[in-house]
Formats: structure tokens, C-alpha cells, sequence
């Protein structure tokens, strides 16, 4: 019960890696407010875990948006000591054929997203005495450049260096990290996949398979947690020692 009494959102949390981080945050003791932009997931999330504070149907790339939902989940958790930036999309494309508006979207959502919500929740934090947690999930993208997602690479890359300004502005009351999580066997990553396509990733993991969302989950426990008081302006990743296997980048 690490987070007992600790007071979270968290964005994209319907689904994969957010869902399992409610998931884990409520068993933690965590009181817990999800944001997914499906209306369907938000229903089925919050039949799932109905513990959770709030379910909230918000698109995050949508600042007014992001406002509305963010003064609602004030108000049912009666404060905020934690914000997980969970919620990203890709979209696949050779460089040459990304269509403008799908560059746009996912740099939306991607970075714009985190930027109206951590700044919300920042200047929330910085007026209480504890302070908080910023923790956002960015992607062994920032790091390694994979074909035919140069648009989401680009954007992971600008999240971690916002994280990196972030963690500087905001100390001492505000930590501020990044998770890089390599792949991780979420609904929109086996989408991409066919049975031969995902013998083949695997085959160039070390470890030989996919991370669990659950596996990414704990992480961010360790991290929202007061044991993680001295860490800040990091980035930490989860991959199997994917990112630095030899050929690994050239998928």
C-alpha cells in the first residue's frame, strides 16, 4: 500500500499500460481518476474498476477539453499528488507518405496533450506544501529511431526533453520523470501485428518476448511512491535490453 492516500490521474487509462496503472494504483491505495478519449473504453473501464473516482471522456488534445476534465477531477479527488501522462497514439507510415494531419494528430496528442496537462497539474502542485509527481510515459522512440514512425519518434523525443526543462523549473516540490517502455503488448501494439510480425520483434528482444503492461506498472508505483524521492529529470527504461541489441533499430 505504497500509495495510500495519494491522489492520481491518469491519462489514456483505459486501455494497455494506463489501465494496468489503475489497475495496480487502486490496489496500492491510490484514490484514482481515469482519462481515455473512447467513450466505449471509458464505459468499460469504469465497470471494470469501479473503485476509480472518475472516469472521464476527455481527448487530450483538446485544451478546453483538458480544462473541463481536469477541474472535474479536482473535485472528486479533493486535490492532486500524482499525474501519469499516459495517453499517445502512432500511426505507421514510410517518412515520405505521413499525411500532414497524421504528423498533426499525433503531435497533438503526443506533446500538446502533455504539455495541458502537466501544466495544469504543475501549477495545481506547486500551491500545495507536498508538492507532486509528474510522470509521463514516453517510449524507447525518444532514443532509437524505428522505421515508419518518424512522427512518433519525434514526438516521444520532444516529451522527454520537456520532461528534462520540466524536472529543472519545478524542483524541489515537483518531481518529474519519464518511463521509456520498449514493446510492450498493449491493444494498439498487437494491432500492428500480424503472427509473423510479432515472431519477428520478438526474436530481436533479449529477453525473447513483449513487457507485460503489469511489468510497466510497477515501475510507475516505485515512482509515484515516496521511495522515489530523489528522482528527477530521469528517464527509465523498460525493454528487455531491446534499445541496445545490435540490429535492433532496423526493424
Amino acid at each position: 500500500m505504497r500509495l495510500m492516500g495519494k491522489r492520481v490521474i491518469v491519462t489514456g487509462g483505459s486501455t494497455g499500460i494506463g489501465a494496468a496503472v489503475a489497475r495496480r494504483f487502486l490496489a496500492e491505495g491510490a484514490k484514482v481518476a481515469v482519462w481515455c478519449r473512447n467513450p466505449s473504453h471509458a464505459n468499460n473501464i469504469a465497470v471494470e474498476l469501479p473503485d476509480l473516482a472518475l472516469v472521464a471522456a476527455v481527448d487530450v488534445a483538446d485544451a478546453e477539453g483538458v480544462d473541463r476534465a481536469f477541474a472535474q477531477s479536482l473535485e472528486r479527488l479533493g486535490g492532486l499528488d500524482v499525474l501519469i501522462c499516459n495517453a499517445g497514439i502512432s500511426i505507421r507510415h514510410s517518412f515520405v507518405d505521413i499525411p500532414r494531419e497524421d504528423f498533426d494528430r499525433v503531435m497533438r496528442v503526443n506533446v500538446h496533450g502533455v504539455f495541458y496537462v502537466s501544466q495544469l497539474a504543475a501549477r495545481h502542485m506547486l500551491k500545495q506544501e507536498q508538492g507532486g509527481a509528474i510522470l509521463m510515459t514516453a517510449s524507447t522512440s525518444a532514443v532509437t529511431a524505428y522505421r515508419y514512425y518518424a512522427d512518433y519518434n519525434a514526438s516521444k523525443g520532444a516529451l522527454v526533453a520537456m520532461m528534462r526543462s520540466m524536472a529543472i523549473e519545478l524542483a524541489p516540490k515537483i518531481r518529474v520523470n519519464a518511463v521509456n517502455p520498449g514493446y510492450t503488448m498493449t491493444p494498439m501494439q498487437e494491432a500492428e501485428y500480424s503472427a509473423e510480425m510479432l515472431d519477428q520483434v520478438n526474436g530481436i528482444i533479449p529477453m525473447k518476448r513483449h513487457a507485460r503492461p503489469e511489468e510497466i506498472a510497477a515501475l510507475y508505483v516505485y515512482l509515484a511512491s515516496d521511495e522515489a524521492g530523489y528522482a528527477s529529470g530521469a528517464v527509465f527504461t523498460l525493454d528487455g535490453a531491446e534499445s541496445v541489441a545490435s540490429g535492433a533499430a532496423y526493424l
